[in-house]
């Protein structure tokens, strides 16, 4: 089968169109997508659970409609994927953790109701990092997800294994979670196109988290695909005043099509370095690159930083750690050493420190030229719940002035890195948090936020200048083994702006096609290449 009959190698949206016009049938883009997950991930292992007889007939079933003339919209008969931490009836989701395995969900999560509804065929479920909490996707309960570009690096998380099943032509299109990255950053690890919704854009009902009750930063569901359009294509089916008859916190606005925006009346602000982690320099190249894409159609685009990043990044490591970890660290209970990841060890050990040790630490960090592991140590912690009130009402005075600076300069989108590196090597997220600053602030100020693939590190990139601590000691080290691998780059919108979000991104992507270092997926993990 060639690359351009091959249904794992063709677009949501192609796949869409050869459906409608009754060229292939969902029977045979199902069969021929499981049969890629059968191949490819005993070595990527993207996937939880692999619904194999479960798709086979809901296709057939499909193609029964459409034989009949029965036609439910443009997602009819097209295969997906869906994060573990997702809601489907009488299934577990157990985020990682052997305490959710006897856990059944009652039905499905709002968003995967809707798109059985529009006649979605559902491959599987895919991996995600232990309680959500960390840029891979790796637990004890499931193993480690690959990244399909490098199986030494991880696909990022924590909706990794989508990310890498989308990536290795597994599943054209996916839906993840994202509480500081979660969609984003593996979108940029593994060379696809990832949504964060406006927060409440799309309903979060039967979306699961350790962080349960916590409201101060809250997570939301979008799509992930290999393209742009893809992401339009999904975003337009269901739209949120469908979805406002299901859940009361999204408003019934209907979706604007991406196509309305004249992208050449745009202003768009740009930067590199969020104060936080210095940028690799792929990933600096790539912000560079995809500015002049847009200004090449016609927009505006001009330097800017976003006024308070560091400050707004501190205190959502403040709101998310206010109950000192005792609602995650509750989940890991009962169990030993070997059922908590790596990643989580270090993040459990800070949340058990007693206030006094954490000063001290700080105090240690700060005297040793640890300037932001000591900022870190200070912030993170049990709250009263005063002290809580006062980090709430700080995140949304960010975001405030934040929306007020873009205004100011007449911005209608912003263009930034997602992450601080490329992907990281496995185990490599531990004790590395803050290099996901520069997608953790568009969930604190519940902006649309969306990446698109850009580039690749080229072999001058894969190196870092003098690194200063500790933390750019580690970034370092992911630098040098980045050679080759995906980079993306973030497109930021003011809230329910999503639509322009999608449309610069499909600019940038139309207007980088056929660049030699743009990322192109689906790719063959190297062992199993040719």
């Amino acid at each position: 089968m060639s690359a351009s009959t091959d249904p794992t190698r063709l677009s949501a949206t192609v796949l869409s169109s050869l459906l409608a016009a009754r060229e292939v049938s969902s029977e045979e883009v199902t069969r021929a997508h499981l049969a890629r997950i059968e191949a490819l991930d005993p070595r990527l292992r993207a996937f939880t659970q692999v619904l194999h007889d479960e798709a086979l007939a809901a296709a057939r079933g499909l193609d029964d409609e459409r034989r009949r003339g029965e036609i439910r919209g443009p997602l009819h008969g097209l295969p997906i994927t869906v994060k573990e931490s997702l809601d489907m009836a009488g299934m577990a989701s157990t985020l990682g953790v052997a305490s959710r395995r006897g856990h059944r969900a009652a039905g499905d999560a709002g968003v995967t109701a809707l798109l059985r509804r529009a006649g979605a065929v559902i491959l599987g479920r895919t991996n995600v990092s232990q309680l959500l909490l960390y840029n891979e996707a790796r637990n004890p309960l499931f193993g480690q997800t690959a990244n399909p570009w490098s199986l030494d690096h991880s696909p990022g998380g924590s909706s990794g294994g989508e990310a890498a099943a989308i990536a290795a032509g597994m599943s054209p299109l996916g839906i993840g979670t994202d509480i500081g990255g979660s969609i984003r950053v593996p979108a940029h690890c593994c060379g696809i196109a990832g949504m964060k919704p406006t927060l409440d854009r799309w309903t979060n009902l039967g979306s699961n988290t350790a962080l349960l009750g916590q409201e101060a930063i809250r997570s939301q569901v979008g799509p992930m695909a290999r393209s742009a359009r893809d992401l339009a294509l999904v975003m337009s089916e269901l739209d949120p005043a469908t979805m406002a008859a299901l859940d009361v916190r999204v408003p019934p606005f209907p979706f604007t099509e991406p196509a309305s925006v004249e992208v050449a009346r745009l202003r768009v602000g740009f930067y590199c370095d969020d104060g936080l982690v210095p940028s690799s320099t792929a990933v600096a190249r790539a912000v560079v690159e995809a500015a002049s894409a847009l200004r090449a159609r016609g927009a505006t685009v001009v330097p800017f930083t976003p006024p308070g990043i560091p400050d707004a990044v501190y205190g959502y490591f403040a709101a998310l750690s206010a109950d000192g970890g005792a609602t995650a660290m509750s989940l890991l209970e009962g169990g030993g050493a070997a059922d908590v990841d790596v990643s989580l060890r270090s993040l459990r050990a800070m949340a058990s420190l007693p206030p006094f040790a954490r000063r001290a630490a700080a105090r240690v960090a700060g005297l040793a030229g640890e300037r932001r592991l000591q900022r870190l140590l200070e912030v993170t912690g049990p709250k009263s719940v005063a002290e809580l009130w006062r980090v709430t009402h700080a995140l949304r005075e960010a975001r405030a002035a934040i929306a007020s600076a873009m205004r100011a300069e007449s911005l209608d989108l912003l263009l930034c890195p997602p992450y601080a590196t490329p992907a990281l090597p496995h185990a490599a997220s531990r004790d590395f948090v803050l290099a996901g600053s520069a997608a953790m602030l568009w969930n604190l100020a519940q902006f649309p936020a969306g990446v698109v693939p850009v580039t690749r590190v080229s072999a001058a990139e894969a190196r870092r200048a003098r690194p200063r601590d500790r933390l750019e000691k580690r970034a370092a080290e992911v630098d040098a083994k980045s050679e080759g691998l995906p980079v993306g780059v973030q497109v930021v919108g003011l809230p329910f702006c999503d639509h322009a979000v999608l449309a610069a991104m499909i600019t940038i992507e139309d207007e980088l096609a056929g660049e030699p270092d743009r990322p192109v997926t689906p790719v063959s993990p190297p062992p199993l290449a040719g």
